[in-house]
């Protein structure tokens, strides 16, 4: 459901009751969302995977690389292939 600002301010624990009841619960000041009332139940959710590491750090993490693999990867042109494009 959507509140208006003011409307959030004056109603905190209808908010709090409804976010804990029928789930988020967004606030709009002059008709922009700003912020959302949610429960820590749905929060500890939405952020339980906070020390899931990140994409790079997944993909270091696999499996090493074969010696002959290194090697063919430093062989490579440090050198674009290609001239950059002019915009």
């Amino acid at each position: 459901m959507n509140w208006q600002l003011q409307d959030a301010k004056n109603h905190l624990s209808k908010v709090v009751e409804k976010a804990l009841t029928e789930g988020p619960q967004t606030v709009t000041r002059r008709g922009k969302r700003t912020a959302v009332v949610l429960s820590v139940e749905e929060y500890d959710r939405l952020t339980k995977d906070k020390d899931r590491p990140s994409f790079i750090e997944h993909l270091l993490s696999g499996p090493e690389w074969p010696d002959d693999m290194y090697e063919e990867v430093n062989r490579r042109s440090k050198t674009p292939s290609r001239p950059p494009i002019d915009f």
